[in-house]
């Protein structure tokens, strides 16, 4: 009956978009430096899309991709990130990122960064996912 009652309790559950987030870093700043990337790999169980990020160590955090036009590279800030079921969507340098801007302090190696991911699904329904990214040396152009 226990087991019954569990299951019908789960089925009540809307079915929210399972995001997972994983290798999350942010590359370390210089003093005055004003903005950095923030890299990770987020998978989600079913089509969302990520909408919109936050972070209390920036004024201001945005998608981004970067991508070769013409032998030159070129940022572009995204409306939104599709994250298809099932497919790992890698965040990194050369390639989509978070840009932290208006940053409150430098970042040192080892600092932590938390970081709010705001998730849509399919049905348009919201979600949020907070991860703390550990800042790796200002060099670090690739995840260890």
């Amino acid at each position: 009956m226990k087991r019954l009652l569990n299951l019908l309790l789960l089925a009540a559950l809307p079915a929210m978009a399972q995001v997972t987030v994983s290798e999350a870093w942010v590359r370390g700043t210089v003093a005055q430096q004003k903005a950095t990337g923030a890299f990770m790999t987020i998978s989600a169980t079913q089509d969302s899309r990520l909408v919109a990020a936050s972070s209390p160590a920036a004024g201001m955090v945005e998608v981004h991709e970067m991508s070769m036009a013409n032998d030159v590279m070129r940022m572009r800030q995204l409306e939104s990130l599709e994250l298809p079921a099932g497919k790992p969507v890698k965040l990194m340098p050369g390639g989509y990122h978070l840009m932290l801007m208006q940053l409150q302090r430098p970042l040192a190696e080892g600092d932590k960064v938390p970081l709010t991911l705001e998730i849509e699904d399919a049905k348009h329904v919201r979600s949020k996912v907070t991860v703390e990214a550990v800042v790796r040396p200002l060099a670090a152009s690739h995840q260890h």
